[in-house]
């Protein structure tokens, strides 16, 4: 017995809607007009096909030699307080004394002091103060360098080695 008064409630609720939508549809209907805006002229859309001129590249970062992968390829990043890092080192490396100038593929590290110049065709980068370079297994690269707030590792491979 429940179950028809279930539905009976049912049916006179949707009638209910139904009727109440039909008597109020000037209210419920969706007014839509359009209006003028003036609006000021753009720029002509930029040629998908044109491409940006070509620069040298030029920073001071520590990273420089990831900036490069044409010769070098990033193996591992350690970083954190110097002692833990340089604690990361590994036993097998070997430091590389400065003044020092190394080649890789078409790039030239020139090792000054505690710092490093990097060349490649156009592009120049400059590895800050307080770098130092190692010599891996494998013909690896090590860059050491650190500031008051850290220490990072930076190990690398040839790029060429790497393929």
């Amino acid at each position: 017995m429940l179950r028809y008064y279930a539905v009976a409630t049912a049916i006179v609720l949707v009638f209910a809607v139904v009727a109440a939508a039909y008597f109020n549809r000037d209210q419920l209907r969706i007014k839509l007009a359009s209006v003028y805006a003036p609006v000021t002229p753009k720029p002509a859309p930029p040629n998908p096909n044109r491409t940006a001129p070509s620069g040298a590249f030029r920073g001071t970062v520590p990273w420089a030699l990831s900036a490069l992968p044409e010769c070098f390829m990033p193996t591992k990043i350690t970083h954190g307080a110097r002692p833990f890092v340089l604690a990361r080192l590994p036993a097998s490396a070997v430091a590389i004394r400065p003044p020092a100038t190394l080649h890789y593929a078409d790039c030239t590290v020139r090792i000054v002091g505690d710092q490093a110049f990097v060349a490649r065709g156009a592009d120049r980068f400059h590895i800050p103060p307080h770098a130092r370079f190692y010599r891996g297994r494998g013909g690896s690269l090590l860059l050491l360098h650190w500031t008051r707030r850290g220490a990072i590792l930076w190990t690398y491979v040839p790029a060429r080695a790497h393929l």
